[in-house]
């Protein structure tokens, strides 16, 4: 009986060794959603669900220290902008962790609030509008905003 046992437990191992370290490693590491979490430069990848038409982009540059941010954005209009505002995040009891924005210049609030989930240590993390579950935004995180995309925001401004 004690063999039994023994053999019971050593193919337990055996199986679970061979299963569970997969699930293990494709365990992705979570960040908690914090202003210190944000900081730094993010590109949207995607917008509801599918790529950016070339020649559009929005990239955002979180300051985790004034809960400041800066967006350089060609994606809703013909020409690139430089917006710069702060942001605020909540944590909401139903919803999670929630980002509101204000844009500098009396320019007013973002149009939504946005519901922040899957914010990765890898890098990347999902925006969903609190009152347009279908207006969805992946962002991923990048080292800088591209020098070419900072040259047109200038000629474009001036």
């Amino acid at each position: 009986m004690k063999n039994i046992f023994k053999l019971m437990v050593l193919f337990a191992l055996l199986f679970c060794g061979s299963s569970c370290s997969d699930d293990e490693e494709s365990t992705v590491a979570r960040l908690e959603v914090t202003a210190a979490n944000l900081n730094g430069v993010w590109q949207l990848a995607e917008w509801n669900g599918q790529p950016l038409a070339e020649d559009t982009y929005c990239y955002i540059k979180f300051n985790r220290k004034d809960q400041t941010f800066e967006m350089y954005q060609k994606f809703d209009s013909m020409y690139a902008r430089y917006i710069t505002g702060s942001f605020s995040i909540r944590k909401d009891p139903y919803l999670g962790a929630v980002i509101a924005g204000v844009y500098d210049y009396g320019n007013g609030d973002w149009n939504n609030e946005y519901i922040v989930t899957d914010l990765l240590e890898s890098g990347s993390m999902v925006w969903t509008a609190t009152e347009d579950k279908s207006d969805i935004n992946k962002y991923v995180r990048c080292d800088r905003i591209p020098d070419e995309i900072i040259e047109e925001v200038k000629a474009d401004q001036e």
